[in-house]
């Protein structure tokens, strides 16, 4: 009976996986024909101007109001699991991604980034500890895990101009670990899917058709890094409060995004990946400016960049070149194909009509 609970529950959560992916995937709504051409004809120099902030802001509720950062109910709703189980369940996730990804392990690097991450944490509603890692990639991407397992990809910090963009994006993302909707999108597959235990139960398939949950368990990481527009809405309107509670221009945030749309209508096709699931469409862009006039009150001064930003990223834009050139070193084993091998023989003035590459089997002498 023990092994029959676990099982649902498994495939309890597997549920959220499909609630997650159709939730991301559902098409966007249809945009206001006038708005789009209202702001397809602003120039792209008035389009980065900085939003005009109000001297004070007048909070409507405390999720308003950054000076309560840290003392409000963030992430309240539906759950079915408690912070420890969270962490635990963020841990076996971590593991997964360690496993199929290479890690930089410069420290000037992963210190850097880990003490931006960590100024950003302890200016939000984080109730977990963070661990930030930095993964060896050239994709635009960056995501956290359920329970504050934070990664951040090579390739965001070489393409963030500038400080602020980087810790805006990963203010976003640290937004959806304190708002708990890896674990709350689970929890909704969870009601879904016990809502259809019976018919599992007393199916033609009965108990087998466990075996199909079970086998897809290794897709689980995604589930929690999909999340809906309104997921997506809510990690804006957090992550902004918390770049401002830092110190960074919650402006930044706007202009990195502005320019990952600029650079799709370029060469689209061409949107970073960590974009692929939550566009930085023009709605979200002009939501995000519409709540920086609302709830932010202006400051004399902010944090835009830092000369050591400028440092790490060169430090990390020599370390990517190494590993290129080392990949691609004269010494490494190449696959080449017959013809290619063939085409090599006649260039060198050696005419062959057959492979001499190719493995021949001969008998021993001394064999009978």
């Amino acid at each position: 009976m023990q092994e029959i609970r676990r099982r649902i529950m498994r495939s309890a959560l597997l549920g959220a996986l499909t609630l997650g992916t159709a939730l991301a995937q559902s098409p966007p709504p249809t945009p206001d024909p006038a708005k789009a051409e209202n702001r397809s004809g602003q120039p792209q120099t008035e389009q980065q101007q900085p939003v005009e902030q109000q001297d004070t802001a007048h909070p409507r509720n405390s999720k308003d109001d950054v000076e309560a950062i840290g003392n409000r109910k963030v992430g309240k709703g539906p759950n079915f699991y408690s912070l420890e189980k969270e962490i635990a369940l963020g841990k076996q996730l971590a593991q997964e991604v360690e496993r199929s990804s290479k890690l930089i392990d410069d420290p000037v690097v992963t210190e850097y980034v880990n003490r931006v991450g960590q100024n950003l944490v302890r200016n939000s509603d984080a109730r977990v500890p963070f661990t930030i890692k930095v993964i060896d990639s050239d994709e635009v991407n960056a995501f956290a895990l359920p329970g504050g397992f934070f990664y951040v990809n090579s390739g965001l910090i070489l393409r963030a101009q500038e400080e602020s963009e980087l810790a805006g994006v990963m203010a976003h993302e640290i937004s959806h670990v304190t708002a708990r909707h890896g674990t709350k999108n689970a929890t909704k597959g969870e009601i879904l899917q016990l809502a259809t235990i019976p018919l599992v139960l007393l199916g033609p398939a009965g108990l087998a058709g466990y075996g199909l949950y079970e086998g897809l368990n290794v897709a689980l990481p995604l589930t929690y890094l999909k999340f809906s527009r309104d997921a997506e809405r809510e990690a804006d309107f957090l992550g902004l409060q918390y770049m401002y509670k830092s110190g960074y221009d919650p402006n930044a945030y706007v202009t990195f995004f502005e320019r990952i749309q600029a650079d799709e209508k370029r060469r689209p096709g061409t949107i970073p990946k960590v974009f692929s699931t939550h566009p930085p469409t023009p709605d979200r862009i002009e939501n995000a400016q519409k709540e920086i006039a609302r709830i932010l009150p202006n400051r004399p001064e902010y944090v835009v960049t830092t000369s050591e930003f400028d440092n790490v990223k060169e430090r990390l834009r020599n370390i990517m070149f190494a590993r290129k050139v080392q990949d691609n070193a004269p010494g490494k084993p190449t696959l080449r194909t017959r013809t290619e091998q063939r085409q090599k023989g006649q260039t060198q003035g050696t005419p062959n009509t057959t492979d001499d590459d190719r493995p021949t089997l001969k008998r021993r002498p001394d064999s009978p």
